[in-house]
C-alpha cells in the first residue's frame, strides 16, 4: 500500500501541486483584506493541491507515449507499467479528484474561487496537455495561465479578484512558468526534438532561446516587486528582490554561458526564486497584518 501511494505521489507530480496551492494561498495574503478562517484557508489550499495533482496525473497518463521516448522521463510510472495505464479507474480516479476539489473551494470559499480552481486544471490538464503541447510552441506560454488561475482563486475567495496586488502576482505567475519550463526544455532539447515536441529553444536559435529566458526573467522580477506599492511590507520586497536576483543572475549565465549544466541551474533558480516568493508574501501578511 505504501508503495502505491508513493507511485501515485509521483505520477500526479503533488510537489508541483504544493507549489500550486502556495499560490492560492499566496493570492489570499496578498490581498487587501483576508475573511477567512485558518480553517478554510487550509481547506482552499488543500483543494488546489487536488486539483493540480489530478491534473498532473492526467498530463503523465495522456503523455505516456511522449514520456517513453524522451530520456528524462522514460522512468515514469505510467511508462514502465508499474501503473497500468490501461486502468479506467484512472480517469475515475482524477474526475472524481476534480469534483471533490471543486465542492471544497465552493465550501470553504465561494462560486468565483471554485470557477478558478477549475479554470487552473482545465488549463494545465486539457489546453496545456491535450490541445497545445504538440502542437505550438506557444504552449507553455498559455498553458503558464494555470498557475495564474490559483493565484486568483485565492483573491476571489475573500472578494478582492479585482485588487491590483493579486492581479500582479497573477502576471507573475504568468510570466514565470515559460522561462521555467523553457530552461528546462533547453537542458533537455535533444529529448523534446526527438519528441517531436515544439518549445522553445527547438524551434529558435540558441541565443534567441536564452535572450527570451533572461527577458522574461527580469520582466517578471520586476513586476513582482510592485506590490509594495499596494500594501505588502519590507518583508514580501526583501523576498521578491532576494529571489528575484538569484533568478536574474542564473539566466543571465545562461545567455553568457548556454550549456546543459546552466540550463538545469536557471530551472532551479526559477523554484527557489518562487519559492521565496510566495513564502514572503504569506509571512508579510502573517507577521505584518
Amino acid at each position: 500500500m505504501t508503495e502505491t501511494l508513493k507511485l501515485i505521489y509521483d505520477a500526479a507530480k503533488v510537489r508541483l501541486g504544493f507549489l500550486i496551492a502556495a499560490c492560492a494561498v499566496a493570492g489570499v495574503a496578498v490581498s487587501p483584506e483576508n475573511t477567512l478562517t485558518p480553517l478554510q484557508i487550509s481547506i482552499l489550499g488543500l483543494a488546489v493541491l487536488l486539483s493540480s495533482a489530478a491534473a498532473g496525473a492526467f498530463n503523465q497518463l495522456y503523455e505516456r507515449d511522449l514520456d517513453g521516448v524522451m530520456t528524462r522521463t522514460q522512468k515514469r510510472h505510467f511508462v514502465t507499467g508499474r501503473l497500468d495505464s490501461r486502468s479506467r479507474a484512472w480517469m475515475v480516479g482524477i474526475v472524481l479528484a476534480i469534483v471533490v476539489s471543486l465542492a471544497a473551494t465552493a465550501w470553504a470559499a465561494n462560486l468565483e474561487a471554485t470557477v478558478h480552481v477549475f479554470l487552473g486544471a482545465f488549463t494545465y490538464g486539457v489546453v496545456y496537455t491535450v490541445w497545445l503541447k504538440r502542437r505550438t510552441w506557444l504552449n507553455i506560454v498559455i498553458g503558464g495561465l494555470s498557475g495564474s488561475f490559483a493565484v486568483m482563486a485565492g483573491a476571489a475567495a475573500v472578494g478582492a479578484s479585482l485588487q491590483p496586488a493579486p492581479l500582479i502576482l497573477a502576471i507573475v505567475l504568468f510570466l514565470w512558468t515559460p522561462p521555467h519550463f523553457w530552461a528546462m526544455a533547453f537542458a533537455c532539447r535533444r529529448d523534446y526534438l526527438k519528441a517531436g515536441v515544439p518549445m522553445l529553444p527547438t524551434v529558435v536559435s540558441e541565443s534567441a532561446a536564452t535572450w527570451t529566458i533572461f527577458v522574461h526573467v527580469v520582466a517578471l522580477v520586476l513586476l513582482s516587486l510592485l506590490p509594495v506599492f499596494f500594501g505588502m511590507s519590507w518583508i514580501y520586497f526583501l523576498g521578491a528582490a532576494g529571489g528575484g536576483w538569484y533568478f536574474v543572475q542564473a539566466s543571465w549565465r545562461l545567455v553568457r554561458n548556454p550549456t546543459v549544466a546552466q540550463g538545469w541551474r536557471v530551472f532551479a533558480a526559477s523554484i527557489v526564486q518562487l519559492g521565496v516568493l510566495l513564502t514572503a508574501a504569506i509571512l508579510d501578511n502573517a507577521l505584518i497584518a
